[in-house]
């Protein structure tokens, strides 16, 4: 009796659990089909493909097929060699595997013989046959590619470049991992939550497809873990002056006493200011406050269609010029240090070029993070800064009035596709986890708008005709060169800046004719090299006062520094900031104050 007993209870549990099993599955269903529906009313709002960003580069396939079968037919042998090759590799490699299964062995490929990629650490990739088959499979087929396009013959090198490019967003596209029935990490977890998993994906799909009227573009954080003055850029100041370009931020100060000199930054307006003020422990802005200066810091307004006519004149008159001027007023200095980041440094330049024209005096000193004003290498922008691009941007604008903060966030993305585009769908879509609360990445996704007429003057003026390195720009009546900045510089660059290439960076410094330059190369990228705390210890700088020649025999005389650039910069900017005096207070002598740190033109969302 108690044996039947033990049964029945064992029978009755095994039902309660197939019971809650198909329960769960039903309400699963009933999510899938809810979801489906919002999914097929949210890609109806996709944009017509004839308008904007859709379809270039036609004649670069063009050129490229060309250029493919001319090569073939004025060498066939070549050609035949490499794809008989890549199906020798693959066949004799599929010959192995099937003599090894037929063995009961795994005599495939070791892993020495492949590259180390995070996206292949589930040890299935090693010891499953045929996650194993898959992933070797994919090497040899992205060799096979990338072998191909190396062997193309008559392209243009630039041509040849954006082959590459798209060639390799491709061999990216088509890893196993992107994909549901070759991604082991997302058949386990599938498998372990009984599919709520893909429900979650899905569910995280239609989200970001009708956050994005029909495009698919993953959310890289979760925009509800961070607010802009709460948790992420809360040094405390005041905004001191307003107008349509932008507010001007004037810090508290952290010591009794600061130099006399006080230090403007000027931010990129492609993304918003509080990258530099993320947190306390990582904040420039607050660490610079904390060694004894008087900082104003620029935050740009997030242009609608209303600013279509705006210029890079408007920039420097209304932005850049005004600021100087507000700040001299409020502290009653005659002159400032500047600092410009990015595009705020190539513009920089232009204001000090401009003010060498008109006689104007009023800057100290200028420092560049990362800025480019060379542009005779183009580097990975290579792609995206061709007619044929640059003419669908032209028509966007048209349309618009102004760039899409949109399309700016996705040709970035596009540059790193595994880190900010597959990566992050794999994860979301296939895993269903939800967007991680990571500030930078918050940041990264909080892109601005530019305006029509400053993005096609910065485009074809700047970045194809080069004119600022070259012949000269024309802007605000003045003929603007390299040649009229004069004041003493320090740039930093960055040694794995893939926006602006260090050396890119090096060579406009090169030819500017200030006769005080300093450079500083820091390790990492566009963001954590400039973002590099001395607390962190993390990321060392290179340093050589030799600022001349070429940028691989800079490198190569220059000494290796541990530890962040800050004090080194510091020390730069100390020697010019004058004498010690009581310290400043937003809103003294009678200064308007019109809101706190961070402002308001920050917080503003998209436009468009």
């Amino acid at each position: 009796m108690a044996h039947d007993e033990t049964e029945s209870d064992a029978d009755q549990e095994v039902a309660s659990e197939d019971g809650e099993h198909l329960a769960k599955l039903n309400a699963n269903l009933a999510k899938v089909e809810e979801l489906s529906k919002r999914l097929v009313a949210a890609m109806g709002q996709r944009t017509p493909a004839d308008v904007g960003l859709q379809g270039p580069g036609q004649d670069l396939y063009m050129k490229a097929g060309l250029a493919y079968w001319a090569d073939m037919m004025s060498n066939p042998s070549k050609m035949l060699e490499t794809q008989a090759q890549y199906w020798g590799q693959a066949m004799a490699h599929f010959m192995e595997m099937q003599n090894a299964l037929a063995e009961g062995k795994m005599p495939l490929l070791p892993d020495d013989d492949l590259p180390s990629d995070k996206r292949f650490a589930n040890p299935l990739w090693r010891t499953h046959p045929y996650f194993n088959f898959v992933r070797h499979q994919y090497v040899m087929g992205s060799e096979a590619i990338r072998q191909a396009v190396a062997d193309l013959e008559g392209l243009e090198p630039k041509d040849k470049h954006r082959v590459e490019f798209f060639a390799s967003q491709v061999i990216e596209l088509f890893s196993p991992t992107n994909y549901f029935a070759t991604n082991p990490d997302a058949l386990e977890k599938a498998v372990e939550t009984d599919g709520e998993s893909l429900v979650h994906g899905l569910e995280n799909l239609v989200r970001d497809i009708e956050t994005h009227h029909g495009e698919i573009l993953p959310t890289l954080a979760d925009p509800d873990a961070f607010e802009v003055g709460g948790n992420i850029g809360t040094s405390e100041g005041s905004v001191v002056y307003r107008n349509r370009m932008m507010e001007l931020i004037q810090y508290a100060p952290k010591t009794e006493k600061v130099h006399k000199t006080p230090l403007i930054i000027f931010p990129p307006w492609i993304n918003k200011f509080y990258i530099l003020d993320l947190k306390p422990q990582n904040s420039l802005i607050k660490w610079i406050v904390e060694q004894g200066y008087t900082l104003f810091v620029v935050s740009w307004k997030n242009p609608d269609e209303s600013y279509s006519d705006v210029g890079l004149e408007d920039y420097v008159e209304d932005g850049y010029l005004t600021a100087i001027e507000q700040v001299k007023e409020i502290t009653g200095e005659k002159q400032v240090n500047t600092v410009g980041y990015c595009i705020a440094g190539t513009t920089l330049n232009l204001t000090l070029a401009l003010m060498k024209k008109r006689k104007d005096k009023s800057i100290k000193s200028a420092t560049f993070f990362t800025t480019l004003t060379d542009f005779s290498e183009q580097g990975e922008f290579t792609p995206f800064l061709q007619d044929d691009f640059v003419e669908a941007i032209e028509r966007q604008i048209d349309q618009d009035g102004v760039l899409s903060s949109y399309f700016m966030s996705k040709t970035m993305s596009f540059l790193r596709s595994k880190d900010l585009i597959y990566g992050p769908a794999v994860r979301s879509y296939m895993m269903g986890e939800a967007p991680p609360a990571f500030d930078l990445l918050f940041w990264n996704g909080d892109s601005t708008n530019l305006p029509g007429k400053m993005t096609m003057q910065y485009l074809r003026g700047l970045c194809q005709g080069n004119g600022l390195a070259t012949d000269g720009f024309e802007l605000c009546g003045e003929t603007l060169s390299l040649k009229d900045v004069t004041v003493p510089l320090c740039a930093v660059g960055c040694m794995t800046d893939h926006i602006a290439a260090w050396a890119d960076s090096f060579r406009g410094v090169t030819k500017m004719a200030s006769k005080d330059k300093t450079f500083i190369l820091s390790e990492s990228g566009h963001i954590a090299g400039i973002v590099n705390p001395p607390s962190k210890k993390k990321y060392g700088h290179y340093t050589n006062p030799d600022v001349s020649g070429a940028a691989e025999d800079w490198l190569e005389a220059a000494d290796y520094n541990e530890g962040s650039w800050w004090p080194r910069w510091e020390a730069w900017l100390a020697k010019r900031s004058g004498a010690m005096i009581k310290a400043r207070e937003p809103g003294a002598d009678g200064h308007e104050i019109l809101a706190p740190a961070p402002g308001t033109y920050v917080k503003e969302s998209k436009a468009a």
